[in-house]
């Protein structure tokens, strides 16, 4: 099991890395998804991610419950409701619209009420 989590905590790492330079890729999932695997597979690829100088203070500030940046959860769901929107409007078949609709209120809901907002000194 440990192989198979550390096999998919590197697949997230590498589709978290290539969501920075391409649009409708997201970065921040995929990242929260190799932490979680690489906590429960190991400990050292799981410490190399938080202690990563790009991306590991945002993954110690979520794990450690700090929550997102405010900036980062608007990005976020902009970027989130354009592709959403893009693909709606390309589809024709109603049942995937809804279904896309759907998906897209959870992960708002979740991302406003659930997830705290943190709050940066000035």
């Amino acid at each position: 099991m440990k192989i198979f989590l550390n096999l998919v905590g590197c697949v997230a790492v590498a589709l978290g890395i290539l969501g920075i330079f391409l649009p409708l890729l997201p970065t921040t999932p995929f990242l929260l998804l190799a932490s979680a695997c690489f906590a429960r597979g190991s400990t050292r690829l799981h410490h190399w991610l938080l202690t990563n100088r790009v991306f590991g203070n945002y993954l110690r500030d979520y794990e450690n419950g700090k929550g997102i940046p405010l900036r980062g959860k608007i990005w976020t769901l902009i970027f989130m409701w354009a592709s959403l929107a893009y693909s709606m409007w390309r589809m024709d078949k109603l049942g995937l619209q809804i279904m896309l609709l759907l998906i897209g209120s959870c992960v708002t809901i979740y991302l406003t009420r659930f997830v705290p907002t943190m709050r940066i000194p000035k």
